[in-house]
């Protein structure tokens, strides 16, 4: 037979009310009989009746975590790191529910009765519509990674265009001339912030690059093997390359490699994110900092306050990009 609060509230002497406040982590509780009640529950492997405590505080007890796309150009690494952020801040307070907003035909099953709040990992403006929809629903919302506009929300953006031009600066400082870029997926924002910074950075210093410097990507290894590839066959050769992430910057070390050249003695390669593997790869790789598990942190932290106290703000906080020196750009 399953243990109830009531069978609780009997052997602490307290009122079964004071006892679901207690597990509830009511602030109306003092802290010492909030552990005594704790230390009972758990001594009776009490198991809380969910469905129940979701009808009587109408919350279903799950938080979304949605990226504008899970099948292309959303990397492993910045997936991992984005869980990672938010699922240290809910811990086992609520349900996780990861998804791609493309998978979607309809967003009819988003609403306030299965998700208490949602945190957008927005890619790119074909997201935008789904960003309207939970922010005219009133489901507390935060926006993380791109700068939204037209919607008025809680945005947590990374500054991607000042770290791609201290990367492609820093470039310039060791002797480059003919610097090459693999972009992104194209429509993302961050492709275009990264495209920004190394073009401000290059015009400051007065290089032009030819029209074939510039080659798409897809933010996976594939698509920056298959960049580095194209640019080494050019005839007028960089003698570095910005990857706009860390998977594109190892698959364009695999395609120098395959060639028989090496990383920075023939050809310098940096990349973008700092993923966990960035500093064991050989050559450890010179990359921009994103901090993106800190950034799905805050807005974690962010959306818990705003459902607790059944209020939200309307904001922009930008946070800062850090240029990660290490040993695969080659001063020439």
């Amino acid at each position: 037979m399953s243990v109830t609060i009531k069978d609780i509230a009997k052997l602490a002497g307290v009122s079964h009310t004071t006892v679901s406040r207690a597990l509830n982590d009511s602030p109306l509780i003092n802290p010492e009989t909030k552990e005594r009640i704790k230390a009972i529950a758990g001594s009776m492997n009490y198991t809380p009746n969910y469905s129940a405590r979701s009808l009587v505080l109408d919350r279903s007890y799950n938080l979304g975590l949605f990226f504008t796309t899970l099948h292309t150009g959303t990397s492993a690494g910045f997936l991992y790191e984005a869980i990672k952020g938010v699922n240290d801040v809910i811990k086992d307070e609520y349900n996780l529910i990861v998804r791609g907003i493309d998978d979607y035909k309809s967003f009819h099953k988003v609403n306030r009765k299965n998700f208490d709040g949602i945190i957008v990992m927005s890619q790119s403006e074909s997201d935008q519509s789904f960003i309207e929809y939970a922010s005219d629903k009133e489901i507390p919302l935060v926006v993380l990674n791109r700068p939204v506009e037209s919607v008025q929300v809680m945005n947590f953006v990374p500054d991607d265009q000042s770290g791609a031009y201290r990367l492609t600066e820093y470039l310039v400082q060791q002797g480059h001339r003919h610097i090459a870029i693999i972009e992104g997926k194209q429509g993302f924002k961050s492709t275009q912030a990264r495209r920004d910074g190394y073009r401000e950075a290059l015009r400051k210093h007065g290089i032009s690059v030819p029209e074939a410097y510039y080659v798409s990507g897809n933010y996976d290894l594939e698509s920056g093997h298959a960049a580095m590839s194209k640019l080494l066959e050019l005839a007028d050769r960089p003698t570095a390359v910005f990857c706009c992430n860390d998977d594109m910057a190892l698959g364009a070390v695999k395609a120098v490699t395959e060639r028989g050249l090496s990383v920075p003695e023939d050809i310098s390669v940096a990349g973008f994110d700092d993923h966990l593997f960035s500093a064991f790869m050989s050559p450890a790789l010179t990359t921009v900092r994103r901090p993106i598990e800190e950034l799905s942190r805050a807005g974690a932290e962010k959306l818990l306050k705003f459902i607790e106290t059944k209020h939200s703000e309307k904001s922009v906080v930008l946070f800062h990009t850090e240029l990660v020196i290490r040993d695969s750009v080659k001063s020439i």
